[in-house]
């Protein structure tokens, strides 16, 4: 049973078709009191609830309504109905429990997704299961680990893999978002449509409509070409939005226009065309800080972080490093030709005691470049203590860290730090050192969050 809360007769009236075609048992009630009364008797399988009732377009009534709904059940799915213009409020009532918001006017394809979704994140509850019997269950090759963490990890892809709900995956950079993206998609039933991945942090802000929504020739000054867009290539599939965290503020609000009502224009045409995703999105930043800084819309937050999956460091899962340094050298045997190649257990001991703040991907390239430059098949501490080694910065001279031990930006992040402590913070001659302008140094001071004293020069 499903049960619509809206003083208007013709929504009532419009939902309770829209569901009973689709097979739902349905009731309606006008006043937040009839509700209330409602659930007394029955307890209905969600709630769809909508903000604004005849006292006003505040949505106070509505907010104040909620509440008690949960404290009448806390484990009721609600989903708010809000106009796009109080969607501020949807996220307050977000924050109190309601476990999403559609805006009006509301697409019948979208209600029923996310009724569906609610439903069935409801009715699959999470069993306890050994790394055997979740790899029997589903399609988890790629992910290598049996840490308590990772079994959990594990647990909740396979509950929310077979529903659409938005997934949000953080943790640091290395610890393997992205295979837990193509993991969750290729256990959905969407496994057999694309799976397409966007890096946001890789894409400018002018051209960000272009590689998402695409373009028609002579769009603009250099598009001699029609592009499809990045939504329009995952339609029916997964959209992965790596690095998220990097959006800026007038992306973001474009972002949140498609996934809110699932609609987009392409550049140069007037035509709206929909889309049907899953959307999956992944960051190593504080998201939560950010809003409350402001460089992050709240709104936004709560549209793609439905189920948010936390990645442990692998410094806090060290039990797991053998496996996946085993899972590394059987591959690289082949790859190389060596099938001899093995790690000394003094070395295995020794590789669990490292902080790696690259984590996964650091660990691979230390063991990759390890055998690369190794006389022997056997791998010892020595071995592989020599190639962690990096030189100090010296004037005129760095070495660089192997490609896959650090990305680029982390690579950036640390020599600005550097070069601000050698110069003892001094703008002027930290950024001639790095050979930027004052400007673009502090640009990227303001970007990283590196604290700075303008009076230093």
């Amino acid at each position: 049973m499903i049960l619509i809360i809206d003083d208007d007769v013709a929504v009532r009236t419009s939902l309770l078709l829209l569901l009973r075609q689709e097979g739902y048992e349905a009731a309606g009630v006008r006043l937040p009191e009839e509700a209330m009364a409602f659930l007394q008797k029955t307890r209905p399988s969600l709630i769809l609830l909508d903000l604004n009732f005849s006292l006003g377009t505040t949505g106070q009534e509505g907010m104040a309504l909620l509440e008690q709904i949960r404290r009448h059940d806390a484990s009721l799915p609600v989903i708010l109905i809000t106009g796009w213009g109080s969607i501020a409020l949807a996220v307050q009532g977000m924050k109190l429990g309601a476990g999403d918001f559609i805006t009006k006017p509301w697409s019948n394809d979208n209600m029923l997704q996310s009724i569906r979704t609610l439903l069935e994140l409801r009715d699959r509850k999470a069993k306890p299961l050994s790394r055997r019997q979740l790899d029997e269950q589903y399609h988890f090759s790629h992910i290598i680990g049996e840490d308590p963490a990772v079994l959990n990890i594990l647990e909740t892809i396979g509950r929310v893999a077979g529903t659409d709900a938005s997934v949000l995956i953080t943790g640091e950079s290395g610890t393997g978002k992205e295979l837990v993206a193509e993991a969750i998609h290729q256990n959905s039933l969407r496994r057999n449509k694309p799976f397409i991945k966007v890096n946001l942090g890789g894409i400018s802000t002018t051209l960000f409509e272009s590689e998402m929504f695409g373009h028609l020739r002579g769009a603009f000054t250099d598009a001699r070409f029609d592009r499809v867009g990045r939504f329009e290539l995952a339609n029916k599939g997964t959209i992965f939005l790596d690095e998220i965290g990097d959006l800026d503020a007038g992306s973001q609000v474009k972002l949140l226009r498609v996934l809110q009502d699932r609609t987009y224009e392409v550049l140069g045409s007037s035509r709206t065309k929909t889309t049907d995703v899953r959307v999956i999105c992944a960051t190593n930043k504080p998201l939560g800080d950010m809003v409350a800084q402001g460089s992050f819309r709240e709104d936004l937050l709560y549209r793609i972080n439905l189920i948010t999956i936390h990645l442990p460091a692998l410094r806090e899962r060290p039990k797991d490093i053998p496996l996946l340094v085993n899972s590394f050298i059987r591959n690289l045997r082949e790859i190389y030709g060596r099938p001899g190649l093995s790690v000394t257990r003094a070395a295995m001991k020794w590789l669990q005691q490292l902080p790696l703040p690259g984590n996964i991907r650091q660990l691979k390239n230390l063991v990759e470049r390890t055998i690369l430059v190794s006389k022997t098949d056997l791998l010892d501490v020595e071995d592989l203590s020599r190639q962690l080694e990096l030189s100090p910065v010296k004037k005129g001279h760095l070495q660089l860290p192997g490609v896959g031990m650090v990305t680029l930006e982390e690579l950036e992040v640390e020599m600005i730090r550097k070069a601000m402590q050698f110069h003892h913070h001094k703008i002027a001659k930290a950024a001639v050192s790095l050979g930027l302008t004052r400007s673009a140094l502090y640009r990227r001071l303001e970007k990283y969050n590196i604290p700075y004293d303008e009076t230093a020069d």
